[in-house]
């Protein structure tokens, strides 16, 4: 399966009776709070002394995965597009891979 067939797959379990609007605010909202999810999960593991749950890790990036699919299609946008135009980006700064110098003097016109 590649990323423009999982999108298209995920995006068979989206409520048919959204508008685009909020398809796109159902998206980025549920970006946020799976990323806190995840960062719940991290967190007990980083301070609390829990073991790190990968399989729940997992799953929440699954659900992240799900809403970048959503929230990608409400801007009328693949997700093999948004995967291209992040690399394209990356490569323009880090063009011989990660430097710290760079990070660090890099331009801040773009994220």
């Amino acid at each position: 399966m590649d990323v423009n067939e999982y999108q298209k797959l995920a995006l068979t379990t989206l409520n048919p009776n959204l508008s685009n609007r909020d398809v796109l605010i159902n998206g980025v909202m549920g970006l946020c709070g799976e990323s806190g999810e995840a960062i719940e999960i991290v967190k007990k593991h980083l301070a609390q002394g829990h073991d790190l749950d990968k399989e729940s890790l997992a799953v929440e990036l699954g659900d992240i995965a799900w809403h970048l699919a959503e929230t990608a299609a409400a801007i009328g946008y693949s997700l093999l597009t948004i995967l291209q135009m992040n690399l394209n980006k990356l490569q323009q700064r880090y063009p011989q891979g990660f430097n710290v110098c760079h990070s660090v003097e890099r331009e801040e016109a773009k994220s």
